[in-house]
């Protein structure tokens, strides 16, 4: 067939076309229809079985995490010292602000002289926070409390010596600094 010809074709047929949507299940009753004139059975398409167990086992899972991250809230490693020992809660809290202040003192001082020894002390100060984070671990875990104790404040006493020393140093440079000053006067 032409071009011209089917124009002409779909030009006779113009408003006899079906525009109406098939019944739900059309294709369904169609291929039965089709396959029993001929012999054949159909096979019928599976209907998704799995998905309802499937939701059901994924709303199981969700309320089964949601409750346990819920109930099964641990304590932190620090509320567990102070179960041990509300001794060294004490006296982790009281070094705490002691190192805290010397180190916002030892971060005022920073200039270019002093930021080389201030970074070495800061990673020494990490450091030293690892070793403290692992005594407490190891004092949770059931060991010897009172050699685990003792080595927990040797780490703060540790801590406060150094940032203490680098104080000294820093004060030394600024007088050295102050002293070259002086002394370069023109």
């Amino acid at each position: 067939m032409e071009k011209n010809e089917l124009d002409r074709l779909f030009e006779q047929l113009r408003g006899r076309f079906d525009l109406e949507e098939p019944k739900v299940g059309h294709t369904d009753r169609f291929l039965e229809k089709l396959n029993t004139k001929k012999g054949v059975t159909t096979l019928r398409r599976p209907k998704n079985r799995w998905q309802r167990p499937v939701a059901i086992a994924a709303s199981f899972v969700i309320l089964l995490t949601t409750s346990i991250l819920f109930f099964n809230s641990q304590t932190s490693l620090e509320e567990q010292v102070a179960e041990i020992s509300p001794e060294a809660s004490k006296s982790e809290n009281y070094f705490a602000s002691i190192i805290d202040e010397q180190i916002k003192q030892l971060e005022k001082e920073t200039t270019p002289e002093t930021q080389r020894i201030i970074e070495d002390t800061m990673v020494q100060m990490e450091k030293l926070e690892l070793d403290y984070n692992n005594l407490e671990k190891d004092l949770i875990k059931g060991g010897n409390n009172k050699l685990i104790l003792s080595a927990m404040i040797t780490n703060f006493q540790t801590r406060i010596d150094l940032l203490q020393d680098v104080l000294k140093k820093i004060e030394t440079i600024k007088t050295l600094k102050n002293y070259d000053n002086a002394n370069t006067t023109f």
